[in-house]
Formats: structure tokens, sequence, C-alpha cells
């Protein structure tokens, strides 16, 4: 016996759309703020202990293969279970990896807490944390999805900026003759609360009931299947690339070749955030004009150049001037990729195409820190800088090739109307997300 698909979670959903933005938004604040500061943090810690660049890029390494692995398992029980009872789980393992975090000083230690804890290198798009989230706001808001994901974005981001600036915290305990290590740790006290607020705001969601259906033949991605195992394909390597220059190895690499101090290394991160918080709802507009894909590769290609030239430049003026035009431009194919996903696909796939383009992008970026560790110790400290650059530039133009012609249903319906308009026929992309798609064509 088949129970309609009307049963789903987007039943529920809509019953309090605004509600469910507003306590999303809420949690991914509170997130967003201990991301901020942890990013930061994580390599200063690892450097106060006696770590080499090569040894904190393996731990980096390591968070991002397990974020990889805890998305891919709580993407497939999206599909199947309360999507209200896997945040609160999951901000749980945030407040028990802020606990663990600040008594670990052994390496191996260190290695297996970063693989099945929440902190990772790289603040933003990733996480046991997205795939669920994305679902739930697609669900909550499809006729204004880019507008809210933009938002979603914004409010990662500035509280990622907020974050970095919180990061300044331990060099004033330092001064107020706190030893540096043990300032250090209280910051991961506070990632626990931040864990706890979210473990709060993701218990006032409504309860969601998956859709049952006992087919056998029954798939958790259906007719979009193809389209995101090529999406998927294409976001990892421009994850891999991203692996070269995560936020924790960039600041890393500040610390290393140009001596900058924490409390530098933070304000500079706060401002390079704020930019690219507000850059997300340009990034709306601008696809609005020009299309999800051309925003997404169109302010790419120009962020690229500035993290290679960043990396051949002396001057640490002129990098953080670069970084910060990167910063700017680089981030703004978050909100327009995430809308493009949830898009191309039917609403009950939401769940599984979130995490299968997710995962791949946290296991491609997992296999590049601890070579751009290594890297970071040889005459040419910029050369992960210039692979990621190069690699990113690649990817874009792929992705321009290969997904102009597809488009999400608001950008369809315009180009069939201008069709009719101008032949009198319609566009065979006008079914391209009404459930009558097919791959074979």
């Amino acid at each position: 016996m088949n129970v309609r698909s009307d049963t789903t979670q987007n039943v529920e959903l809509r019953l309090k759309p605004r509600s469910i933005i507003v306590l999303l938004f809420s949690a991914r604040a509170a997130r967003g703020l201990g991301d901020g500061f942890a990013t930061i943090l994580l390599p200063a810690y690892l450097v106060e202990l006696g770590y080499s660049p090569f040894q904190i890029g393996v731990v980096a390494t390591g968070a991002l293969l397990g974020t990889a692995i805890l998305t891919l398992g709580v993407g497939w029980l999206g599909s199947h279970r309360d999507l209200r009872t896997l945040l609160f789980l999951s901000a749980l393992a945030m407040m028990l990896t802020g606990l663990t975090f600040p008594f670990a000083e052994v390496f191996p230690v260190i290695l297996v807490l970063a693989f099945v804890g929440t902190i990772n290198p790289s603040p933003g798009d990733i996480g046991i944390f997205v795939p669920l989230e994305h679902a739930l706001l697609a669900s909550a808001s499809d006729q204004k999805r880019t507008q809210v994901f933009a938002r979603y974005s914004l409010i990662g981001g500035l509280s990622t900026a907020a974050g970095a600036l919180v990061a300044t915290a331990p060099d004033l305990l330092v001064s107020s003759d706190m030893p540096r290590l043990a300032a250090l740790k209280s910051m991961f006290f506070v990632y626990t609360t931040l864990g706890l607020i979210g473990a709060v705001l993701y218990r006032l969601l409504p309860e969601s009931s998956p859709a049952i259906d006992t087919r056998p033949e029954a798939s958790v991605l259906g007719p979009s299947r193809q389209v995101v195992y090529r999406l998927a394909a294409l976001f990892s390597v421009d994850a891999f690339a991203g692996g070269f220059a995560v936020q924790s190895l960039v600041a890393l690499w500040l610390f290393e070749r140009f001596d900058l101090s924490l409390s530098s290394a933070s304000l500079f991160f706060f401002w390079s955030n704020t930019l690219s918080a507000f850059s997300y709802p340009l990034a709306a507009r601008l696809s609005q004009r020009f299309g999800l894909v051309n925003t997404m590769v169109f302010t790419h290609i120009p962020s690229s150049v500035c993290l290679i030239a960043a990396a051949l430049i002396p001057n640490l003026t002129v990098v953080l001037i670069l970084l910060s035009i990167r910063a700017a431009l680089s981030q703004m194919d978050v909100p327009t990729r995430t809308s493009y996903v949830m898009a191309v696909v039917t609403p009950e796939e939401r769940p599984a195409a979130a995490s299968v383009t997710a995962v791949p992008r946290s296991l491609a970026s997992a296999i590049s820190p601890s070579a751009a560790g290594a890297m970071l110790d040889t005459a040419f400290s910029g050369l992960p800088l210039v692979i990621c650059g190069a690699l990113k530039i690649a990817y874009d133009i792929t992705l321009l090739l290969s997904f102009r012609h597809i488009k999400p249903p608001e950008e369809a319906e315009g180009a069939v109307e201008r069709s009719i308009g101008r032949t009198g026929q319609t566009s065979r992309f006008g079914a391209f997300n009404s459930g009558e798609w097919d791959d074979s064509r």
C-alpha cells in the first residue's frame, strides 16, 4: 500500500512557513557564530600545541572527511525520518564537540575528535546541518526560494563575521594574565553554548512526517538522478580546489608567511566574511537578471584570479586587499548553487539531492588540506592558493558549458514565453521540473 506524497514533510511545513524560516535563520546564526571563531582558533590552537602545518592539514582533512560521511548519513535519513529530530541530534553533536575538544592535546585524539565532531576548517555550506536545513527551507519557501536562500546565507555570513571578531577574545584573556593555551581552550565552551542554543531552536520546529512508500522500486532519487549526479561531480571538483584554501589554512598561511597576529587575522576575517555575507542578496538579484548558472560562473572566475595574484605578491596590504575582493565575489555561488539544485529536482528528492551534492563536496574538499599543509612548508608557500584558483576557473568553465541550457522553472518559463513570442513554439525545458523530465532525452 502506497501513501501519497501529500503526507510528506511539505504538508507540515506549509502550516507555519514564516515561523519555520525564522527558527532556521536563528539556528543558522548561532551555528555561524561558532564556526566563525572555530575556523580561526583551530589552527592557532594546534600551533600552540606545537603541531606542524602538515599535521594541521591532516586534522582539516579528517574533519572534512568525517563531515562528508555524517552528511551522507543524515541526507539518507532525511528522506525517512523527522528532520526536526535529526537537526536536534546534530546540535547535540556540536555541544559534545565543544565539551571534549579542550581536553584533547594528543594528536591521534585530536584527529578522532575532528573526524566525529562538527568543527570544520571552513565555515559556510558544509556540515551535517546543511542538507537538513536546505530541505526544510526549500519546502517552506518554494515561491521565493532563491531570495530565502540568499537571506539564509546572509545571516550565516554575518554571524560568521561576528564569530571571526570573537576570535580576538583569547588575546584579551591573555592580556589579563590567563595562559594562552587556557584562553584558547575556553572558546570551545562558548562553542558548546551555541550548540545548546541551536538544539533549543530546533526543538521548536514542528514535527514532520516523512513519506511512506513501500514499493520495492521506490528510490530516494528519482527522475532527477542523472542531473544531480552530474552536478555532484562538478561540485566535487570545486570543493577539491577549495580544500587547498579553506579558511583555517589561509589563516595559517597569513600567520606563517606574514607573522600576522591572531587579533589582526580575526579583524581581517571579520571584514572579509562581512563582504561575503552582503554578496549573498546581491547574488539573488543578479540571478534574477542573468540566471543562476551565469551568476555562479561570472562571479567565481574573478575571485579565483584574485586568489592566484595574492599568492604571488609579497606585500601584506596588497594581499589582504586581493583576499577581500575575493571574499566579496567567491561566495555568490552559494545561494545560487543551492537554489539551482533545489529547483531542478522534485520536492520529494530534495533531502537526498542536498546530501548527494553536499557529500562529494565534503569528500573532495577533505583530500586537499593535508597536501596544502605540506605545501605551506615549502619555499613557495602560496602554491596551494594558486592550485585552488586554477582548478576553480576550470570548474566554472565546465559548469557553464554543461548546464547553461538546463534552467530552473522560473527561468524556463521566461524562456518559454519569449520563445512563444518569437516562434509560437514552447521550449522542451518548460517541463524540466514538472515531473515530466526524461533523462534519456
